[in-house]
């Protein structure tokens, strides 16, 4: 009965261990994809690095290596907007590596969402497609989860731009309209826009442009949705040669890059792009030369002070974890090698204790092979007296 007790009682213990770990892991996921998505589009590159490198630190306490792969994809993704592909392709290995060994669909979703996207920038438009189609499979067989919306958000809202690609413009407007109804920042709107004013009637995109615009204005950030709703709000100025508010606006996406830009270094030569233009329709050849240059550097060359910067933040971080998995590795080790030296002390304990014992064994024997003949000596002099007694009564 109190074995059957004892064995209940250490299946709760265990379920209720498992339960909460659980929890614990998806409150982790929950703060750091929220934490990470509103860093990045706020542009505060020191702050998304800080992050991912506490949270990274928290999984190896937590022992949970979903965590620490999720870690690896955010970094993944800001490096894809750095055009820093080669140190994205390091750290999604890294995190594929880890989730090759996963059960979480969540996870593996995150993961072929955001390398659709890297596969993209490297003008594999049907792998883009393949991996993100994967992970809009994966994300309809998941459980409901605080971050299931979050992420397929993304998911549509990537799905739309590779249809774009394709020129299947009827389909991205319908993932474009899937995504909207997920998102309440206005990128949304700032895309839509973007569709129609380049694909469609110009006048039609009126609506969606300000609409984003607006919409960025009455949350007065300075972040990477207000720089998209600027530049796209300069450009339909400048197609319908409203020259003033077009310089307003681009004006202020320049503002904007200049805080963002070590997130979004990749975009400052679309705006350079538009003055250039301005400049050149309303006769300032000076100031048009100068946005031409400032496109041209942008397109052909990296800043590379900021880029030696970046690659040492990714460096430390790519070390560092590596540094923690031989630490793990020689953790084991030290385990396996204290497990066996434990052993073998408990072996040599058990050895010496039979080894006594057998000891003991053969002097007990001696004893007792030595206590019968010492009765069978004493029975014979018994014997012999008893003799002796009975011949004298004779």
């Amino acid at each position: 009965m109190i074995r059957i007790f004892l064995s209940a009682l250490l299946i709760i213990l265990v379920s209720c261990h498992s339960h909460s770990k659980k929890e614990a892991e998806q409150k982790f996921d929950v703060s750091l994809l929220r934490q990470n998505e509103k860093f990045r589009i706020a542009g505060e590159y020191d702050s998304l690095i800080s992050l991912n490198k506490r949270y990274y630190k928290q999984a190896d306490k937590m022992n949970y290596a979903d965590g620490k792969a999720l870690c690896y994809i955010n970094l993944a993704e800001l490096n894809i907007s750095l055009e820093n592909f080669q140190k994205s392709q390091i750290l999604f290995d890294n995190a594929k590596e880890i989730l090759d060994n996963s059960e979480d669909k969540i996870h593996k979703a995150r993961f072929y969402n955001v390398y659709g996207r890297f596969n993209l920038e490297l003008r594999r438009l049907d792998k883009a497609f393949q991996y993100n189609n994967e992970a809009m499979s994966l994300m309809h067989k998941s459980v409901t989860s605080e971050l299931k919306n979050d992420l397929l958000f993304s998911i549509y809202f990537r799905q739309a731009i590779y249809f774009i690609h394709k020129k299947n413009y009827e389909k991205a407007l319908e993932y474009f309209h899937k995504a909207k109804k997920l998102d309440d920042t206005g990128l949304t709107d700032c895309a839509i826009g973007d569709y129609v004013y380049m694909h469609k009637n110009k006048d039609s995109a009126y609506k969606y442009v300000t609409v984003a615009y607006n919409k960025a204005k009455e949350r007065g950030k300075k972040d990477g949705i207000a720089l998209y709703a600027n530049t796209i709000m300069g450009e339909y100025y400048l197609t319908y040669k409203e020259y003033d508010k077009a310089e307003e606006a681009l004006n202020k996406a320049l503002e904007i890059n200049e805080k963002t830009k070590r997130i979004y270094a990749y975009y400052g030569k679309y705006i350079y792009n538009d003055l250039r233009v301005l400049y050149e329709r309303t006769g300032e050849k000076e100031k048009a030369y100068h946005y031409l240059k400032a496109y041209t550097d942008a397109y052909y060359k990296t800043n590379s002070s900021l880029l030696a910067t970046i690659n040492q933040d990714m460096e430390a971080f790519i070390t560092g974890a590596q540094k923690d998995t031989d630490q793990h590795k020689n953790k084991i080790y030290w385990i396996v090698f204290l497990s066996c030296a434990g052993l073998s002390l408990l072996g040599l304990y058990a050895w010496r204790i039979i080894h006594a014992l057998g000891k003991r064994k053969e002097v007990l024997t001696l004893e007792s092979e030595s206590l019968k003949i010492r009765m069978n000596d004493n029975k014979q002099e018994e014997i012999i007296e008893l003799g002796k007694k009975m011949i004298l009564n004779f």
